[in-house]
């Protein structure tokens, strides 16, 4: 049984399916892309928090500052390093080959997959912002649940977008990858070997054993080269479907709830239209650092909802931050259950490569998961010019909508499962 409906059956989801196109379309038309920190995503967040006024009792816009090419800057730096130690470790020392793949790694992976901020004072300063609305109980407060969702809009993957998703990573950022680890063993097997150790006990066999290294090493370098132009660094793209479509299914939620003359009773709930999440989830990290206290203080739940297109690849998120963070059982296996209530059996998946809102909270001991409806390939539309209102598909919106709607009548009425 729905327990949405034991609430009210005025719950209408295909009113504010189309509220919710609606309003990403207008967005998009009359605003357009939203590149973190920029003036547009500051306009598209006033606008949702107008609407907001409607539905919550207080609103708000926060601002923070942060490095938005700090989350991708690191590219050309890490392609320069791993290129130029094939060639150092030939022609002059493989210990500064292995120092040059060493520094290729360490943005890669602490940028990029972990999402710290680590080479972003390096460059210029922005001001992002987090809109912010409440709807309150009642009564007394005594638990909340937090819907989170993005509304800026990414640079341009240009590879995504000539080739396709899963062709940009099958040709050239898988092989790029591989090729820095082919490079960085390369010199390892030089500096233990030693060319000179090896040549003394075979010469022959030495002197073809280090040219094919090379060879192979040097293979890979059209692919590091091409993936310099993995992105735009200066053109943003709609993001209808990424991720104004996880904007409105929240938005829509609380709008159906309200419309719907459902009153909680002690469950407050929070939406928030985080800013640049696209720049490494500063938005959602803003808000967690600045609010800690007040969501440890109380019983609190976060779902980061996040793409809304995809309906047949619409999953809970288990695992964040490229796999290496778990998300709360709870939380978790309450937007399951809610799924299930409303007919929709939902894996659970992990997030392999990058990382969504929800990963800011649970990094900090907040309960929090992930929910989104996306093809993990990726598509062609995800982060290109494609991303457009005309992409996207209002039954996937529907969907997310209905369980959200179930998924906060439950939080109030049972809070969090247990194992």
């Amino acid at each position: 049984m729905k327990i949405a409906k034991e609430y009210s059956e005025n719950i209408d989801i295909q009113r504010n399916t189309e509220y919710a196109v609606k309003g990403i379309t207008k967005i998009c038309k009359k605003i357009g892309p939203r590149k973190p920190g920029s003036p547009e995503e500051l306009r598209a967040q006033q606008w949702m928090e107008r609407d907001m006024k409607n539905y919550c009792d207080k609103t708000e816009i926060e601002s923070f500052t942060l490095h938005r090419q700090g989350f991708m800057g690191f590219i050309p730096f890490t392609v320069a390093c791993g290129v130029a130690s094939v060639f150092v470790n030939w022609f002059a020392s493989p210990i500064a080959a292995l120092v040059l793949c060493v520094l290729a790694f360490i943005p890669l992976v602490f940028e990029f997959l972990m999402y710290k901020q680590f080479d972003d004072f390096l460059f210029p300063k922005q001001t992002s912002h987090n809109m912010i609305a409440t709807r309150s109980p009642k009564g007394e407060v005594k638990q909340r649940i937090i819907l989170v969702g993005h509304s800026d809009s990414q640079f341009e993957w240009t590879l995504n977008y000539l080739m396709g998703g899963l062709q940009a990573k099958l040709f050239v950022e898988i092989p790029a990858v591989v090729g820095l680890i082919v490079q960085t063993v390369y010199a390892v097997v030089c500096l233990i070997v030693g060319k000179g150790q090896l040549a003394a006990m075979d010469i022959e066999k030495a002197k073809w054993f280090f040219i094919l290294f090379f060879v192979v090493s040097c293979v890979f370098i059209p692919f590091e080269i091409a993936f310099l132009f993995f992105q735009s660094w200066t053109k943003s793209v709609p993001g209808a479907s990424d991720n104004l479509s996880g904007c409105y299914a929240g938005m829509a939620a609380i709008k159906a709830l309200d419309e719907a003359g459902i009153e909680f009773e002690n469950t407050e709930v929070t939406m928030i239209c985080s800013g640049s999440e696209e720049a490494g989830l500063r938005g959602a990290k803003a808000y967690a650092k600045a609010h800690e206290k007040e969501l440890k203080d109380l019983p609190t739940a976060v779902i980061a909802i996040d793409t809304f297109r995809d309906l047949e690849d619409m999953a809970v998120y288990d695992r964040d931050l490229s796999g290496t963070l778990q998300h709360d059982y709870g939380v978790k296996h309450l937007v399951k259950n809610a799924a299930a209530n409303c007919g929709f059996d939902l894996k659970f998946e992990s997030i392999y490569i990058g990382g969504s809102d929800a990963a800011a909270f649970t990094q900090r001991g907040i309960k929090a998961t992930g929910f989104a409806a996306m093809n993990p390939d990726p598509p062609r539309y995800y982060h290109t010019r494609l991303d457009t209102p005309e992409n996207l598909r209002p039954e996937a919106i529907s969907a997310g909508i209905e369980i959200l709607c179930e998924t906060l009548c439950m939080y109030d009425k049972e809070g969090l499962p247990t194992k």
